[in-house]
C-alpha cells in the first residue's frame, strides 16, 4: 500500500517517516501543538527551570501526544558530548563489579545520565578497544578499573578533555582522581585473624596477578605472617592465571595434594570467587571447613554470606566506591574549579563460619 503524505500547507514543519513506517514528530511539530516557539521547546528539554510551569506542562503534553523523541545524535553534535558516562570493569562476571556499577548508576541517573558498561576481561587490547568506542560516543567521562598496566588510551582521553577517574585503583600521581581501598591493610586484617586463631601455615591464593590491588593484598598478608612468625616460610603462595571459581578449585586440589607436614591449614584468597571455588572443592573432598581448613575471601560479595559454609571475607564498600567515583567524575566534567582527589577507603573484616574453628591443637607463635 502506498504511503500517504501530508497535503501541502497542512504540515507542521519537516516531519519525516520511512516509507510505510510511522510518522516521526519533529521539534517544530511539538512547538506548533503547544503554541510556543521552537526555542521554548528546546528550553523545556534542556533547561526546564527557565520555563514557567504552565508552559512546561503544555510542551510536555504535546510531546506525549505526538510521541516526540529528541534527536540525540544532533544534540551531541551541538553540545560536544552525550548524556552518558563510560564504566570499564575487569570482569563483569564478578559480583563485586556489579555492585560497583549500581553505585555508579545511582549517581549518574540522578543527573539524567546513562552508563555505558564495558567489560575488559582483564585484557589490555579489549580495554583499549572499549576506550576508543567511548571516545566516539562522546561520553562526558570514563570510570575505569584498569588492567595491570595503565593504557595509553587513558592519557589520550584526558588530552582530549575527557575526564578519567580510576576506580578500585590508586592514581599514579596527584593530577588525577582515583577511588581505591587500602588493600595492604585488608591483607593484614585477613592474616592477623588467621594467626590469632592459631594458624601457622597459611596460603595466599592469587599471587600471579599483576593487578596492583592484588599485589597489595599479598603484601599485607606477607607482612603480617613475617611479624607473627619471624619469617615468611609459613606462607605458601599459589598463583592461578585467573581470579575465578575454577581457579579456586584448582588451588584447593593442589593444597590437598601437599604432604601433611607442609600443607597449609588456612588460606587467604585474593577475591571471593577464588574462596568460593576453594570452599566447594574442600567440601567435595570431605575436608571440614573450618575445623580442618580455614578460608578467608576478599570483597565480601553477597554470595559470601550465602555459601554452604558462610565465608569470612574482607569487606570493601562496593557501592560506595562506585558512587564516590561517579561524583568525582561529574564534578571534574562540569566544574572548572575542580580539584583532583584520591580517596582511600578502609576495608573491614567480616568473620563467619569458614574461619571460626578453635585454634589448631598445640598451635602457638613460631611453631609450624
Amino acid at each position: 500500500m502506498a504511503a500517504s503524505w501530508p497535503a501541502p500547507g497542512l504540515g507542521r514543519g519537516p516531519s519525516t517517516r520511512v516509507r510505510g513506517g510511522p510518522l516521526t514528530a519533529s521539534i517544530r511539530d511539538v512547538a506548533g501543538r503547544a503554541g510556543v516557539s521552537v526555542g521554548t521547546v528546546s528550553n523545556v528539554l534542556n533547561r526546564p527551570d527557565m520555563v514557567s510551569a504552565a508552559t512546561r506542562e503544555r510542551v510536555l503534553t504535546a510531546i506525549a501526544e505526538l510521541g516526540f523523541v529528541r534527536n540525540e545524535s544532533a544534540r551531541q553534535l551541538r553540545a560536544g558530548h552525550s548524556r552518558t558516562i563510560g564504566l570499564v570493569v575487569l570482569d563483569i562476571a564478578n559480583p563485586f563489579f556489579t555492585d560497583v556499577a549500581r553505585g555508579v548508576e545511582e549517581i549518574a541517573n540522578a543527573q539524567g545520565l546513562a552508563v555505558i558498561l564495558c567489560n575488559s576481561d582483564d585484557l589490555p587490547a579489549k580495554e583499549s578497544a572499549h576506550l576508543e568506542v567511548l571516545a566516539e560516543q562522546r561520553v562526558q567521562g570514563v570510570l575505569i578499573t584498569p588492567t595491570a598496566e595503565l593504557s595509553p588510551g587513558l592519557d589520550t582521553l584526558r588530552n582530549r578533555g575527557v575526564p578519567v577517574v580510576l576506580l578500585d585503583r590508586r592514581a599514579p600521581g596527584p593530577d588525577q582522581c582515583a577511588v581505591a581501598v587500602d588493600d595492604v591493610h585488608g591483607g593484614r586484617l585477613a592474616a592477623d585473624h588467621l594467626l590469632e586463631r592459631g594458624h601457622r601455615r597459611i596460603a595466599f591464593v592469587g599471587g600471579a596477578s599483576g593487578l596492583p590491588q592484588i599485589q597489595e593484598r599479598h603484601h599485607g598478608v606477607e607482612e603480617a605472617v613475617l611479624d607473627a612468625c619471624g619469617s615468611d616460610d609459613a606462607l605458601t603462595v599459589f598463583s592461578p592465571a585467573k581470579l575465578t571459581v575454577a581457579a579456586g578449585r584448582e588451588a584447593a586440589e593442589a593444597i590437598i595434594g601437599m604432604p601433611a607436614a607442609r600443607r597449609p591449614t588456612a588460606a587467604i584468597c585474593a577475591n571471593d570467587l577464588l574462596a568460593l571455588g576453594m570452599l566447594q572443592e574442600m567440601v567435595r573432598h570431605g575436608v571440614r571447613v573450618s575445623d580442618e581448613f580455614a578460608i578467608v575471601g576478599y570483597d565480601d560479595i553477597d554470595f559470601a554470606a550465602a555459601a554452604a559454609v558462610p565465608l569470612s571475607s574482607v569487606r570493601k564498600p562496593r557501592q560506595e566506591l562506585g558512587r564516590r567515583a561517579a561524583e568525582l567524575l561529574l564534578d571534574e566534567a562540569r566544574n572548572r574549579e575542580h580539584l583532583h582527589e584520591q580517596q582511600l577507603f578502609e576495608p573491614t573484616l567480616v568473620v563467619r563460619e569458614s574461619s571460626m574453628a578453635r585454634r589448631p591443637a598445640g598451635a602457638r607463635k613460631g611453631i609450624a
